[in-house]
């Protein structure tokens, strides 16, 4: 039987396949050596099989004997005319790592997972490939077999003619089936370090990414991580930003990063977030924004009255009465009503953002005589507050006397009401006569003019209080304790420990509130302190004067709600060290329920009180310098002697 060398004649060429068709299987007729699956020849170049499969053959061995077992095997169904298109479609279909593998690929134990990888220089091109592929196609980079293969893996076989033609044609479908998704780049070792990158190489991120310059002297500054957002800053609801913690990416937002929540691009261009509805999750005074700022929707508030008898004198410290000892934390809104204020107004408001501080701004104050109201917000809070409206009543007879009224200013937070009245009650006279006082502040304050009323069916024309939310009334009523001087002081000298419930039985404002004929529907908290009316001016005694006033609680802090249950007071007391007055001061502190609202109401745009705000915080700044020279002349003044 002839041997399958003697068919390779050279006088005897091998028949050529018909034009137009390709090499699918064996063709019938065909030479051995093409039936095995090489390709034609062609003029001016070497057959592969023979160039690169058909080893020199040893002197003294049979040629015939030895060519057969080493016939090259191509792939089954090889598709060489389109080349071409597999080429373009094994780099289209090309995979890069996102902002997480990157992530994933650093804190990994392999250098060569970097988001820049390279083959390295040098690295060996194969030099027996089929000559009817195209070169771009040669240029796809080798899968893993092939890699193997180079490195000596006995899975090649010895033959890299097989190496070659199976990663070039099936090269995706072999990624795929190793990775189980599209075509990545290779993990390629370079087969020696590269140069170190300078100081002033443009891209940061690019020192950071790729893991191969890892011994350089500052990678370990440069990669040093970033502060990873907190998840609940996302908000209820919001999915975790990739960027949150993404430090090595090309697409991290390391340059702009911000502790405030991501807001995704996609989102904005499919028009489904921050549409800037009236009724939608995006609006500004909605459920998001209010679950970002208040979780469990309910606000810190102070409200406080204080009678400060016309003095001009202010208290050297507003620390007990604005920042009491009970209260761990500074409040989110401050209202403070005084009645007989001082004669200089601006100076008792500075005073009050002085010792509020920076964080609060003089969000509105109004005045209606010596009746004065301010109303200072935390000024991050700014944007979720409506127009403030304020309206006066005067309950004198002779109405340019504005000694004697009441004080009313309106606003709305987010999608809850507030009314805020100061009041300055009938002194001389009976009872009833302070019962109309109030009958004529709940008709005459015209509030609100143009904030919309949040509950308009519930509301009504003849009592204000019904038109809000949240109502708070404070002041000083001048309701007295009854039964005289020696029955009071006779309760107040009991022992170390006042009996306030017996003192309260006396109360006419209690009294009257249980009649029904006064404060329809409000509450006070649980007093627990001595009565703030009235002491001698610096003392801790009461009236010792030949008039003998009866001591009492004149200074009140009522509140109403629309809703049961919205207004929990947590702290309800006076300030004793403030004595410049014969009254003294009294505070309340509230939690308040807030709902989200709609955008349908005039807004304040962040208006505030800037030139009071500058001028508070300078005289911080001052006091602050003042301390601090009074004591290091202290320090430097003490005078030691050695003996």
């Amino acid at each position: 039987m002839p041997s399958k060398a003697e068919n390779l004649r050279p006088s005897e060429p091998a028949p050529q396949p018909p034009e137009g068709r390709t090499l699918q299987g064996q063709l019938p007729g065909a030479p051995l050596a093409q039936r095995a699956g090489s390709p034609p020849d062609v003029p001016g170049s070497e057959s592969p099989a023979l160039a690169c499969s058909t080893p020199a053959t040893p002197s003294g061995e049979d040629p015939p004997a030895r060519a057969a077992p080493i016939a090259p095997r191509p792939p089954a169904r090889p598709r060489l005319e389109r080349a071409l298109s597999l080429d373009d479609k094994g780099w289209r279909r090309r995979r890069f790592r996102g902002s997480q593998e990157d992530l994933e690929a650093r804190n990994g134990t392999s250098p060569s997972r970097g988001s820049v990888q390279s083959e390295g220089p040098g690295a060996p091109a194969h030099s027996c490939s089929p000559p009817c592929l195209s070169t771009s196609l040669q240029e796809i980079p080798k899968s893993r077999g092939v890699l193997s293969s180079e490195r000596g893996s006995p899975s090649s076989g010895g033959n890299p003619l097989s190496g070659v033609a199976s990663s070039s044609p099936n090269l995706p479908h072999r990624d795929a089936a190793v990775a189980g998704s599209s075509p990545r780049l290779p993990s390629l070792l370079p087969p020696r370090p590269p140069p170190a990158l300078s100081l002033d190489i443009a891209s940061d991120s690019l020192r950071t990414a790729n893991k191969v310059d890892s011994d350089l002297a500052d990678y370990k500054l440069r990669a040093q991580p970033l502060l990873v957002r907190a998840h609940s800053s996302l908000g209820p609801g919001r999915p975790r930003s990739p960027l949150a913690c993404d430090d090595c990416s090309l697409r991290s937002a390391k340059s702009s990063f911000s502790l405030l929540a991501p807001i995704r691009s996609k989102d904005v261009r499919s028009r489904s977030y921050l549409e800037g509805s009236l009724l939608a999750s995006g609006a500004l005074l909605g459920a998001d924004e209010l679950a970002r700022y208040f979780p469990d929707r309910n606000v810190a508030l102070f409200v406080a009255t204080w009678n400060m008898q016309g003095q001009k004198e202010l208290p050297p410290s507003l620390d007990e009465f604005l920042l009491p000892a009970e209260a761990d934390y500074a409040q989110d809104l401050y209202v403070i009503g005084v009645q007989e204020g001082c004669s200089d107004r601006r100076e008792w408001e500075t005073r009050l953002q002085e010792t509020l501080g920076p964080h609060y701004v003089l969000l509105s104050s109004a005045a209606h005589g010596v009746l004065y109201m301010s109303l200072f917000i935390r000024r991050d809070l700014i944007w979720f507050c409506s127009e403030v409206e304020c309206s006066t009543v005067t309950t004198r007879i002779v109405s340019q006397i504005k000694t004697k009224g009441a004080l009313g200013i309106s606003f709305t937070f987010f999608g809850t009401s507030f009314l805020f009245i100061t009041s300055h009650f009938t002194c001389d006279g009976k009872v009833a006569e302070r019962l109309l006082d109030y009958t004529r502040t709940v008709q005459a304050l015209a509030l609100p003019r143009n904030v919309p009323d949040t509950n308009p069916y519930r509301s009504s024309a003849a009592d204000v209080t019904t038109r809000f939310d949240e109502v708070f009334w404070f002041g000083d009523f001048n309701f007295r304790l009854s039964g005289g001087r020696t029955v009071v002081d006779a309760l107040l000298c009991q022992g170390l420990v006042v009996d306030v419930p017996a003192l309260l039985q006396h109360d006419q404002l209690i009294r009257e509130m249980r009649k029904g004929s006064i404060f329809k529907g409000f509450q006070e908290p649980d007093i627990h302190f001595l009565p703030s009316y009235k002491f001698d001016i610096g003392k801790d005694t009461y009236d010792s004067t030949s008039k003998q006033r009866t001591p009492s609680y004149t200074d009140r802090v009522l509140y109403r709600s629309r809703h049961k249950g919205d207004i929990c007071p947590v702290s309800y007391s006076s300030c004793p060290g403030i004595k410049t007055s014969d009254h003294r001061p009294v505070y309340g502190l509230f939690r308040v329920k807030v709902r989200p609202g709609r955008d349908n109401i005039p807004l304040a745009a962040g208006k505030f009180d800037r030139e009071l705000y500058l001028l508070g915080i300078k005289r911080r700044i001052s006091k602050e310098i003042q301390r601090q020279q009074a004591l290091q002349s202290q320090n430097s003044s003490t005078i030691c002697s050695v003996s």
